[in-house]
């Protein structure tokens, strides 16, 4: 077992979802993503490092029918199919580290909130960037929020990368158009302030 993997299996064994600094029981931002850009019910939709967000309860109860959550981590995806009971049956599910994952299809959407900034290296950062580019269908699009250069260096006790506007373009300007990128405080279930900054892209 990786590291990283044994890692995010503890965390999601010993803490309730309520003692992680990223829970969030509406993420209005994501669902707002959604609703602004008129994403179509029948898009294929994944999360990446999803763990057992409430974005998918969200996004099953607004009527989307094509949805996958990817996460490292057996015992997050354990817990959301536990509290989705038998709505689990409308969603696929895939354990797998990022940087290992080989899709069979492509997505209209590709949803990534607090799990990129993970990537610490050039060459992760880089197998992301590809991974990302070639699993996106031509006007898919792109939605990435991170810590930004205001926010925290660490996360569950794991080193982080920040991010900016400049930087993200930098990374995905590529192959992607960006369409908005915007800063936004979360507070946490322990009454602290973390920045994030969330960016939307479009596949040329």
């Amino acid at each position: 077992m990786s590291d990283k993997k044994e890692h995010w299996d503890k965390v999601f064994a010993t803490k309730q979802e309520t003692e992680v600094s990223w829970y969030q029981q509406k993420p209005e931002t994501s669902i707002n993503f959604f609703t602004k850009n008129n994403i179509p019910k029948d898009a294929k939709i994944i999360d990446i490092g999803g763990g057992d967000s409430y974005l998918i309860d969200n996004l099953l109860e607004m009527g989307y029918q094509n949805l996958f959550l990817l996460d490292i981590s057996v015992n997050a995806i354990e817990r959301i199919k536990n509290r989705l009971g038998t709505k689990s049956e409308k969603v696929t599910f895939i354990v797998s580290d990022i940087l290992d994952f080989h899709p069979e299809t492509t997505f209209d959407v590709w949803h990534d909130r607090a799990s990129f900034h993970f990537l610490t290296s050039e060459n992760d950062i880089s197998i992301y960037k590809k991974l990302v580019s070639n699993s996106i269908v031509s006007n898919g699009f792109l939605f990435l929020g991170t810590f930004s250069e205001n926010g925290p260096l660490k996360c569950s006790g794991l080193e982080i990368t920040q991010y900016s506007e400049a930087k993200f373009e930098s990374i995905f300007g590529s192959d992607f158009v960006k369409i908005n990128c915007f800063e936004e405080n979360h507070q946490t279930p322990f009454n602290t302030t973390q920045n994030f900054i969330f960016c939307t892209f479009k596949k040329k």
